[in-house]
């Protein structure tokens, strides 16, 4: 079935429609084979409803047409219907379902449905909160290369979350998910090697991590990164360097840059005070290409 399963999806996807994003064809192709029983069809049309590709987006109907596909077994689906039940997306909100559908989609060993399964776990939800359980799911995924669970795993072992404080562990599993390029393991490496935890401490090595996660958006990150350009640690000090970064961290909602970046000003002349805002807005219209 599985094996017939896969070929579906590899069918459906080489077709002409389809490599043209010409949604509509490719609906009209899938609903006739879904109706039919189609797992593979069950599940894009499903997407395509969730997406909003080709139909008005639905997630009733999206819904609708996962839950025919997890029924047969078919993990995305049921790793999808997870995520819509925890969401509440065309269904009321109903955490224990949703630890239902990702729990079956673990055991067929989907690393986000595992995670999502530690989430829940952390954060009682469906469920009493349980770390250690939350730990075991996490690890499950972490193994599978799941970047999101190999961070959360290092912050468990970091704060001593269901498992004994372990700042070299907590590096060890921050460096796999960082250099994957997760952002808020970057940022969270960044941190470790700020405070030698787990590591020496090394200024410059904490700010090269700071300014990877700073370059995909992370706030914090850019946060941090504007504090050390503000005292000179890893870098020779730079008022508007560290002005530009605070600013853009405010604009991404840190709840502390905006006074830094205020009390920063206080020392900065005017002239300079507009570079930094000129940088900032440069930065953030090259989507962090061009932030030097």
């Amino acid at each position: 079935m599985m094996k017939c399963i896969r070929c579906g999806i590899t069918a459906l996807m080489l077709t002409p429609a389809a490599q043209a994003s010409d949604y509509a064809t490719v609906l009209k192709e899938l609903r006739p084979l879904a109706e039919q029983g189609d797992v593979s069809a069950q599940y894009r049309l499903g997407g395509m409803y969730d997406n909003g590709q080709g139909v008005t987006q639905d997630y009733a109907e999206a819904l609708r047409w996962y839950r025919m596909a997890a029924e047969q077994g078919n993990v995305s689906a049921q790793y999808r219907l997870g995520g819509m039940y925890n969401n509440g997306q065309g269904v009321t909100q109903d955490y224990a379902e949703a630890l239902r559908w990702y729990r079956m989609a673990a055991e067929q060993g989907s690393s986000v449905a595992r995670s999502s399964l530690g989430d829940m776990y952390a954060l009682g939800q469906g469920v009493p909160q349980d770390y250690t359980e939350a730990l075991r799911w996490y690890r499950m995924a972490a193994e599978q290369g799941n970047a999101y669970a190999q961070n959360n795993l290092g912050v468990m072992y970091a704060i001593g979350q269901g498992v004994p404080q372990d700042y070299a562990e907590a590096v060890r599993w921050y460096r796999l998910a960082a250099e994957k390029g997760d952002d808020y393991a970057q940022s969270n490496l960044g941190s470790m090697y700020y405070n030698g935890q787990g590591v020496p401490p090394d200024y410059a090595e904490a700010l090269r991590w700071y300014r990877m996660a700073a370059e995909q958006g992370n706030a914090h990150a850019q946060y941090n990164l504007g504090l050390m350009y503000e005292i000179g640690e890893g870098i020779i000090q730079n008022y508007t360097t560290s002005h530009m970064w605070l600013n853009i961290a405010a604009a991404n909602g840190h709840s502390q840059a905006s006074n830094n970046r205020d009390n920063l000003s206080k020392r900065m002349s005017a002239a300079d005070i507009s570079e930094a805002q000129r940088l900032a807005r440069v930065c953030l219209n090259s989507d962090y290409q061009d932030c030097d």
